[in-house]
C-alpha cells in the first residue's frame, strides 16, 4: 500500500486539491463543493482474505490508513479506532441468505456513531498544541445531531453547535443533543431539515464569519463517508466467500444519502457489491431522478415517519454524481449529466411509503420475529422489492442496513406491535434529564449574529 497521502477535490471543481487534515478541518470546500477522493486505493483480494474474522476495530484501521496516511501516523489510527469501536456491530440473518446488519448499538444508538466517534477523534487529534478552537456546525433530521453531540462532547478545543427541525425529531432523539450542555449548543429551527442545511451551508460561505474556524459535522464532510465505508467491508468479510470474490447486494435507507456513499466509496475499494438498493421515504426525488433523467427538488420535503430520511435535496447527490462523470453544484442544479446507464446498473432506486413502512415493520415482527425501526424498515422493504424484481438474481447474499435503535421511536413500535421495545444503555434515564435549547426561526441573520457573539474573540 502506497504512504502518499490522498487527495481530495471539489465537486464544483475550482479549488486545488488538498489533503485529508485540510478537508476535514473545511468540512466543504471554499467553492462550496463537497470533497471527494482523487483516487480511492484499492483493497485486493489478499489483503482482504487477511481481514477475515478480525475485529472492527482493526478493520476499520486497515480501511482507514489508506486515507490518513501522511496526516495521522498509524499507531495513532489505531488507537483511535480501538477507542471509537467498543461496541457491538451485530450481523441479523432474517432469511436464507438475507441479512440484518444493526448500526444501533453505539452510545447513541444510531448507525451515525460510527463516523461520529471518529471524525471527533481525528478532529481532536489534528487540533492537539493548536491555539484557536474549532466551532462544527451541524444540522439533523434526527440522529446526527445527536451523534455528533455526543462525539464531540469535552473534546477540547472544538466547540459543537446543533440545528435540528422542532416538528420532525423525536422526544428521545431530541434529549440525547439537548441534554449535554458543555461545549455543545443545540437550536431548535421551525422548519425542515432542508432549512437547517441550508443555513449551515450559508454560514460557510459567510465573509463576516471568515475569523471563524468553522467545520461541519454532517456528511457533507468527507471525515463522515470515510467511517461508513467500513461496515460495508466488515459486513462482507463476515458473510461471503472472500477467496471466491462472491457477490453481495446492500440496501440502505436514504436520506442525505452520506450512508450510501459510504457503500459507493467500498465498491471502488474492491468489496464486490453487485448492486445497491437506494431506499427512500416519500421523498422520492432521486429514484425520479434514476427513472427519467431530470433531477427536482422536493420542497418542501415530505414528512414521513422515518423521519432522519426527510430530505429533499440530498447534499452527498453531488457526490454521487460527480463519481459517476456528472456535476451538480451545491444548489442541486444538474450542469453535467453523469452517467445514467451505469448508475441504473449499479443501483435500484426505490420509493417507500409509509404505509408501507408500518407494514414490513409488522411482516418482519410477525414472520421473524425481527424488530425493525421505520427507517431500517424502508431499507428492508426497498430489498424485498429488489430481490421481488430482479428475476435473473435467485438468491444473492443481501443485507440490509439497520440504522438506528427501535426504542428511538416507541410510539410507532408500540402502536403497530404493541410492545415496548427495551430501552439501550444510552437511553437510559433520558426521559428526567433536563433540557436546554435554543429557538431560530428560518432566517440566517439571527443565526449568524450568534455564531459571531458567542465564538468571534473582540
Amino acid at each position: 500500500m502506497t504512504s502518499e497521502p490522498i487527495l481530495f477535490t471539489s465537486t464544483n471543481r475550482s479549488v486545488p486539491p488538498t489533503d485529508l487534515r485540510a478537508a476535514l478541518l473545511q468540512g466543504q470546500a471554499a467553492d462550496r463543493g463537497l470533497f471527494m477522493p482523487v483516487t480511492v486505493p484499492p483493497l485486493g483480494v489478499d489483503e482482504l482474505m487477511s481481514l477475515v474474522g478480525r475485529p472492527y476495530a482493526e478493520i476499520a484501521w486497515s480501511v482507514l490508513r489508506r486515507f490518513t496516511a501522511g496526516v495521522l501516523d498509524d499507531a495513532k489510527l489505531r488507537a483511535l479506532c480501538a477507542d471509537a469501536y467498543d461496541f457491538a456491530v451485530p450481523l441479523e440473518r432474517v432469511q436464507g441468505r438475507r441479512w440484518l446488519m444493526r448500526l444501533d448499538q453505539g452510545p447513541t444508538g444510531s448507525f451515525k456513531d460510527f463516523a461520529a466517534r471518529m471524525m471527533a477523534r481525528w478532529m481532536g487529534a489534528l487540533m492537539e498544541g493548536g491555539h484557536e478552537d474549532l466551532v462544527i456546525l451541524t444540522a439533523t433530521s434526527g440522529d446526527t445531531g445527536s451523534a455528533v453531540a455526543h462525539a464531540y462532547h469535552g473534546v477540547p478545543r472544538v466547540r459543537s453547535v446543533v440545528l435540528f427541525p422542532l416538528a420532525e425529531v423525536s422526544a428521545r432523539q431530541r434529549r440525547q443533543m439537548t441534554t449535554l450542555g458543555g461545549n455543545v449548543t443545540t437550536f431548535a429551527v421551525d422548519g425542515k431539515f432542508d432549512d437547517c442545511q441550508a443555513m449551515v451551508k450559508r454560514a460557510f460561505a459567510d465573509p463576516d464569519l471568515a475569523g471563524l474556524r468553522l467545520s461541519s459535522a454532517n456528511s457533507i464532510n468527507i471525515g463522515r463517508l470515510l467511517p461508513q465505508s467500513v461496515y460495508y467491508v466488515y459486513a462482507y468479510l463476515r458473510l461471503a466467500d472472500v477467496a471466491a470474490r462472491e457477490p453481495i447486494v446492500f440496501s440502505v435507507p436514504s436520506g442525505n444519502f452520506g450512508d450510501l456513499m459510504g457503500a459507493v466509496l467500498a465498491t471502488r475499494m474492491g468489496v464486490p457489491i453487485s448492486r445497491i438498493v437506494i431506499a427512500t421515504n416519500a421523498n422520492d426525488e432521486v429514484p425520479r431522478f434514476f427513472a427519467t433523467g431530470r433531477y427536482e427538488k422536493i420542497v418542501p420535503s415530505r414528512v414521513c415517519i422515518s423521519n432522519a430520511m426527510n430530505v429533499g435535496h440530498p447534499s452527498n447527490l453531488a457526490r454521487l454524481v460527480d463519481a459517476y462523470g456528472g456535476w451538480m453544484d451545491e444548489s442541486g442544479l444538474l450542469r453535467e449529466p453523469p452517467d445514467l446507464a451505469r448508475l441504473r446498473r449499479d443501483f435500484c432506486a426505490v420509493s417507500i411509503s409509509d404505509d408501507e413502512t408500518r407494514a414490513t415493520i409488522r411482516e418482519a415482527w410477525q414472520r421473524h420475529a425481527t424488530l425493525l425501526e421505520p427507517h431500517g424498515a424502508v431499507g428492508w422493504a426497498g430489498l424485498q422489492r429488489f430481490l421481488a424484481e430482479s428475476g435473473a438474481l435467485a438468491d444473492p447474499l443481501a443485507v440490509s442496513i439497520e440504522t438506528a435503535h427501535p426504542a428511538k421511536f416507541p410510539e410507532e413500535i408500540q402502536a403497530l406491535l404493541g410492545i415496548d421495545p427495551e430501552l439501550p444503555p444510552s437511553l437510559a434515564g433520558i426521559e428526567s434529564k433536563p433540557e436546554q435549547y435554543g429557538h431560530l426561526t428560518t432566517e440566517y441573520v439571527p443565526f449568524r449574529e450568534f455564531l459571531k457573539e458567542r465564538f468571534l474573540q473582540a
